[in-house]
């Protein structure tokens, strides 16, 4: 591999990095919620089952976590190996919120450590559950503050520039930013969907593997709820995330739709193709477009005649868009009627075909998640700081970022089948029913 253009393999590796993370980092932002739920359902109902969930859970993430932080550290290095220009020009706005997400990630990792270590060591579970708080808050938080910065970049306020510099930092105005509110609220629940919706697929899998126990049917019932709840809330963030993107970002916004004029009455369009600057075999929703951004149907919506072509964003965001919110809309209806089905005794629920569509809404779940962050970046080119440094201007000269970009991905490649191994034989050494088996001889009980 010789050395070539800096910047395209300086994009590219931050691209990989940020894939391989945000899969790892979603699930360590969800599941501690999961755990907390499923344990404070076993102390509600007394019911072992639940509590083992939590057991289980918490087992299986602390594996996440690690991996999890390796690559978080790999994202930290590579913002100041790759993207020097950006980090001397914006390093001292976004430096109290990458310290607080490194504070908030230390809080949860302590009382996470504290959690396992204790299990069984309280007479009163309730005392136990306690520690979950502040391992679920400290995950959330982490969030919230890397998700800042990201917020920061596409709605940089907080500052003045002069000769080309950031001075007069005022970081509180700077992270309190635009794009701050809808963003996070975003991240964070499709973090709670996306864990809830793979926790599912993983019971479901269970399921269609043979294993009819009912400590696999409780735990897949628990996350397509939790799932449901989540993507309805995912989805209501998301309008208010397309109003903010028409008052801040409106090329983002008409890139992703393929809105080339301005107009009223505007539609919402999905899928279909490009040839020669015409839109065809797309499906449209009349004035949706228009309801998306302004809530109101004969809206005006800016279109891309509005920007100089050098500031428009790659126009294949738009199927990233359509992508995302087709896999939202198809695990939200999938597990209304998984929902239903159960409460109703339909049997077609428990088939071997529902079932199927339970476990790929997993891989589907951490799709959606991907085509977001793709969305959310390459919607903000050509700018890394959006109407102030691009993204050419921001990349490292180096010519050995080729070289780079092979070792990090050798070590992605090692950590995500180091994990899927060790995640394998954890749970496939220890499964459900002898481990209820020995908790009821440890007990003295009977669980089934």
């Amino acid at each position: 591999m010789f050395n070539g253009d800096s910047l395209f393999y300086s994009r590219l590796l931050t691209e990989l990095t940020l894939s391989f993370h945000i899969i790892y980092a979603t699930i360590g932002v969800g599941v501690p919620l999961m755990i907390m739920i499923a344990q404070w359902v076993g102390i509600r109902k007394n019911d072992e089952h639940y509590i083992l969930l939590a057991r289980r859970w918490a087992r299986g993430f602390v594996i996440t976590v690690a991996v999890g932080v390796v690559t978080g550290t790999a994202i930290g290095l590579q913002l100041s190996l790759l993207w020097p220009n950006f980090m001397e020009l914006a390093g001292n706005v976004i430096a109290l919120p990458l310290f607080m997400e490194t504070f908030a990630f230390f809080f949860e990792a302590i009382f996470l450590g504290i959690y396992l270590y204790t299990w069984d060591r309280f007479e009163d579970q309730r005392k136990h559950l306690m520690l979950l708080i502040p391992v679920a808050a400290g995950a959330a938080f982490s969030a919230v503050f890397i998700t800042i910065v990201n917020a920061f970049m596409n709605s940089p306020q907080g500052f003045d520039i002069v000769n080309g510099e950031l001075v007069n930092i005022n970081p509180i105005i700077a992270m309190f930013n635009p794009a701050m509110p809808t963003k996070v609220a975003h991240v964070v629940a499709s973090a709670f969907m996306t864990s809830a919706f793979v926790l599912a697929s993983i019971a479901g899998f269970r399921l269609l593997k043979g294993s009819d126990h009912i400590y696999h049917k409780k735990a897949l019932f628990l996350t397509m709820k939790i799932g449901l709840i989540f993507s309805i809330a995912t989805a209501v963030i998301g309008d208010f995330s397309g109003k903010y993107l028409a008052d801040y970002q409106p090329e983002k916004l008409a890139a992703a739709e393929w809105h080339f004029e301005t107009s009223g009455d505007a539609p919402l369009v999905l899928f279909g193709k490009l040839d020669n600057g015409e839109v065809k075999y797309a499906f449209e929703i009349p004035k949706a477009l228009s309801i998306l951004a302004y809530s109101k149907p004969s809206a005006e919506v800016v279109g891309l005649d509005q920007f100089i072509e050098e500031e428009i964003p790659p126009l294949y965001i738009h199927y990233l868009f359509d992508i995302m919110v087709s896999v939202g809309m198809w695990m939200t209806l999938l597990s209304i009627v998984f929902l239903l089905g159960s409460n109703r005794n339909w049997t077609f629920v428990h088939t071997k075909w529902f079932r199927r569509l339970i476990v790929l809404g997993g891989p589907l779940s951490i799709l959606a998640i991907e085509m977001g962050w793709w969305l959310a970046e390459v919607g903000r080119q050509p700018w890394i700081l959006y109407g102030i440094m691009k993204t050419s201007d921001a990349a490292t000269s180096s010519g050995q970022v080729d070289l780079m970009l092979v070792l990090f991905a050798g070590l992605y490649i090692i950590l995500a089948i180091g994990s899927v191994v060790v995640l394998s034989r954890m749970f496939r050494s220890n499964p459900v029913e002898r481990e209820l088996e020995d908790r009821q001889a440890e007990k003295g009980g009977v669980v089934r």
